[in-house]
């Protein structure tokens, strides 16, 4: 069984939420991962993708998504 990869990290879920978006509308099957601690609101949301589409989703996230 393969391990899931990071490929994108933020404190804020709608951002990931949007990568994530992106990138199942580029056909993959992205995954969010919830790493805040519930009782102090510390951590960040992870975007996974399984290990083959680890460089797509990387390419994918640095040219078509901006949150400037």
């Amino acid at each position: 069984m393969a391990v899931w990869q990071k490929v994108y990290e933020d404190q804020a879920l709608y951002r990931a939420e949007i990568v994530k978006s992106v990138l199942e509308d580029r056909g993959l099957s992205p995954v969010i991962v919830n790493k805040k601690d519930s009782s102090i609101q510390f951590g960040h949301y992870e975007v996974q993708v399984a290990p083959d589409d680890v460089l797509q989703s990387i390419k994918i996230i640095k040219e078509e998504i901006s949150f400037g």
